[in-house]
């Protein structure tokens, strides 16, 4: 039974480097954001500004893990068998629950995390406990300490509504004073700021990265023979004043003398400092339970008494954390944070939600995100009728933004934000944890930076009418994260505890397998997804300013949705033949997500039409009718794949085998159709375009003759409604495909034809055009009066 408990403590070990690893990629958004998201200074500074932070917040991190040990549950109530099945529930909980946030690109609260499954596996054990000595339910408090877990359920909620609150003001006060052309303002007005952002962040570090370790109860006779962190809470005014007035002095000296930018300084001090904090008092979330079980398994095998009734009060003392396990859990971080492609999720989510202006939304509008924005805009005019209009027009003045050149600036390498708004950010955030660990209050940091970022966006205007409802859906969805976090840590620690106390020597090899697995279809899963965001068939945006350049840009996307769409239709077909269920439901993943490629496309339309030079704007009406063209193809693609897949979902008859047999004649037939045209875009080959138009009527007289052929089936044979009815609308559908394919064909032949030489009206193909190689089409064979299904996955010729 021993050697179980060896187990535990290697499992522990290892499930510590792994939830540093998890840890570190949902934690990251804390102190990359803002620098991240105004492209203030290069992407390499801020990781190295940050991994220095990191490394000196870990070894400088606190040697008390009181969470970990103490804070939560009661350690004299509990035995070492019993607190080891706890520490072992904590961990496994903890890793699958951060890297399930992690893979869906979404921030949450390690510190939460930590803290609700530490209570779920104690309520869980000592409910066991209970049991067993017959007790009742109310001796649970016996075992926890409940007042400590109501201050931090009642700081999450505080947390979450004064960052908000307090980030959204300071933003707006900050922007009517600075406005958006904040470098042309006078160098006093950039000093001051400086002296109060840099004052309130080197506060922050000393109170947060350094008042809560070790170090800060060490007394100097400098200062009156009192600890670090009584000199830090007891002289709050004289520090600030000291600060304020040295760092506006240098901030001044930094902008007249050096001609400094301070708005980039100040995010490099800000970066570091959130940095420090992070590690110096979040990395007991990750190896707080590994080191409290260790310790108590070193006291455990000196003690020689047997686990079941060696007591655990010890954990109540205070014991120092060795500095090489700190030194190397600051290494695991560092490495993390430059390797995780996790950490780069959960940080785009957050810039995301707080860019400037507008782009593809990752989050649909809820009833509660219409209802918020309602409000904030019935606020906003009343607001209207109170405040005279001269000061309404001087605010709003302020609150201009200054107009982006589109023609020379491509909106993916604009910043989200700009240096205001991140240097307000990180002060804001480092101010209000600082006051927290001052008054001893719980505080998550990622509450924290999140909310005060978002507040920070509202204020700044960066929700206009056309983004809001997405942007509150976000929130909404992120802050809903939150509690699911807390109630599923609880729920999880707590079974998993209860497994384990109903064998634990079977339970801990088979949790760590199941968890082992967990992870690594969590990891292929986000690599697969992030493989289909880089695909080479991925659509992208027109940038070009003439017709020539659109026509050639849009070449790619038309190939690529020729492509995918052959795909898709023949799928469609297959899934019919075969009765493949699964295979459908692929398709219409599929042709969603070509569905909302297209769609961004056309939602760019704006910046599209703004980025033509005066001489190019007949390339306006050529992408407008492009992108219609391509809405019109998507949408017969959709409702082949939707009747089909609802047909089979549904258990309907299967089609007869002339059906599926003339459908795979359209098929080869379609199939010829898309390659042709696919290789004619990605060879540029235009001329080519106009032998494929050639071919319409041939195409169009297939697919007319087996509507016709069905008609004469329906009035002699035919018995199943759903069978004639899916068949006709398949026919139909695949009529409208071809035309809305054909039309933009002829609108790029016809454009490409006019960008060429004087524009002529070109209605039918130059016959004197030589194609390259056109693939010509099978001819379809005679019916066949066998009634077998043919094998849907035999090769097209």
């Amino acid at each position: 039974m021993d050697n179980i408990y060896l187990l535990m403590i290697v499992a522990l070990a290892v499930l510590a480097i792994a939830d540093l690893v998890v840890g570190v990629s949902n934690d990251a958004v804390n102190f990359l954001n803002s620098a991240i998201g105004s492209k203030a200074i290069p992407f390499k500074t801020i990781m190295i500004v940050a991994s220095v932070g990191v490394a000196v917040g870990a070894v400088f991190s606190s040697g008390m893990m009181e969470v970990a040990r103490k804070g939560i549950f009661n350690p004299h109530e509990f035995m070492f068998n019993e607190i080891m099945i706890i520490f072992m529930a904590v961990m496994i909980t903890d890793i699958l629950l951060l890297d399930f946030f992690n893979t869906v690109g979404m921030p949450t609260s390690t510190t939460v995390s930590i803290v609700f499954e530490l209570l779920g596996a104690s309520v869980a054990m000592a409910l066991i406990k209970i049991g067993h000595s017959g007790g009742t339910f109310e001796d649970v408090v016996n075992y926890i300490n409940t007042s400590k877990a109501s201050e931090i359920i009642f700081g999450i909620l505080l947390s979450v509504v004064v960052a908000f609150s307090v980030g959204a003001a300071v933003q707006w006060v900050t922007r009517l004073l600075l406005s958006y052309n904040f470098q042309k303002k006078a160098n006093w007005v950039g000093a001051l700021f400086g002296g109060i952002a840099i004052t309130s962040i080197t506060y922050f570090i000393f109170m947060k990265g350094i008042g809560g370790t070790a170090y800060a109860k060490q007394s100097f006779d400098i200062i009156g023979g009192a600890t670090i962190k009584e000199f830090l809470e007891n002289q709050v005014l004289f520090i600030v004043i000291c600060s304020l007035v040295f760092w506006s002095l240098l901030s001044y000296a930094i902008i007249s003398f050096l001609k400094t930018n301070i708005y980039k300084l100040i995010i490099i001090i800000g970066t570091f400092a959130l940095a420090l904090a992070f590690s110096g008092n979040d990395l007991v979330n990750f190896i707080g339970v590994p080191i409290a079980g260790w310790q108590s398994y070193t006291a455990w095998t000196v003690s020689g008494i047997a686990p079941e009734a060696f007591s655990m009060g010890f954990l109540a003392d205070k014991v120092p954390t060795p500095t090489f396990l700190l030194v190397i859990a600051g290494f695991v971080m560092v490495a993390t944070l430059w390797l995780s492609k996790k950490a780069k999720s959960v940080t785009e989510t957050e810039i995301n939600l707080s860019r400037e202006g507008d782009g593809k939304e990752r989050f649909q509008p809820n009833f509660l995100s219409r209802g918020f924005v309602r409000l904030a805009v019935g606020a906003s005019e009343m607001s209207s009728y109170i405040l005279p209009k001269t000061w309404q027009a001087k605010i709003d003045k302020q609150f201009e933004k200054p107009v982006i050149n589109l023609a020379k600036s491509k909106t993916h390498e604009l910043p989200a934000f700009d240096m205001v708004r991140a240097a307000v950010n990180l002060m804001v955030a480092a101010i209000l944890i600082s006051l927290a660990t001052s008054m001893k209050l719980p505080l998550s940091t990622t509450y924290v930076t999140f909310m005060v970022a978002m507040g920070s966006s509202l204020a700044d205007r960066a929700w206009g009418a056309e983004s809001a409802v997405y942007r509150v859906a976000g929130v909404l969805n992120v802050i809903g994260g939150w509690f699911f976090t807390a109630i599923i840590a609880f729920v999880a620690a707590a079974i998993i505890a209860y497994l384990l106390n109903w064998n634990v020597a079977a339970m801990v090899p088979v949790l760590l397998l199941v968890a082992i697995l967990l992870l690594v279809r969590n990891y292929i899963a986000h690599r697969e997804k992030s493989k289909e965001a880089k695909a080479e068939d991925s659509l992208t945006k027109a940038e070009s300013s003439s017709i020539q350049g659109v026509i050639h840009e849009s070449a790619n996307n038309i190939a690529s949705v020729v492509k995918r769409g052959n795909k898709i239709y023949t799928n469609a077909i297959n899934g019919l033949a075969k009765q493949d269920l699964t295979l459908l439901k692929k398709n219409k993943k599929q042709i969603v997500k070509l569905s909302s490629e297209v769609d961004e496309l056309r939602d760019n339309i704006f910046y599209f039409i703004k980025n033509l030079d005066e001489s190019s704007l007949a390339a306006s009406n050529f992408y407008i009718h492009v992108l219609g063209y391509l809405q019109d193809m998507i949408q017969s693609l959709e409702y082949i794949t939707k009747v089909s897949h609802k047909h089979v979902q549904n258990n309907h008859k299967k089609l007869k085998f002339n059906q599926i047999k003339e459908l795979k004649e359209v098929d080869e037939r379609f199939e010829t159709f898309f390659n042709n045209t696919q290789k004619a875009f990605d060879s540029r080959s235009f001329e080519e375009i106009g032998i494929i138009l050639g071919r319409k009527q041939e195409i169009l007289g297939l697919v007319t003759s087996k509507i016709q052929k069905q008609v004469e089936r329906t009035r002699t044979e035919e018995s199943s409604p759903k069978n004639t009815t899916l068949y006709f609308s398949l026919l139909l559908e695949t009529k409208d495909l071809l035309n809305a394919s054909m039309n933009l064909l002829e609108e790029y032949y016809n454009a490409h034809d006019s960008s060429v030489k004087p524009a002529t009206p070109v209605q039918a193909p130059s016959k004197t055009a030589k194609p390259a190689k056109i693939v010509e089409p099978k001819k379809p064979e005679a019916d066949s009066p066998s009634s077998e299904t043919p094998d849907a996955s035999e090769p097209k010729q």
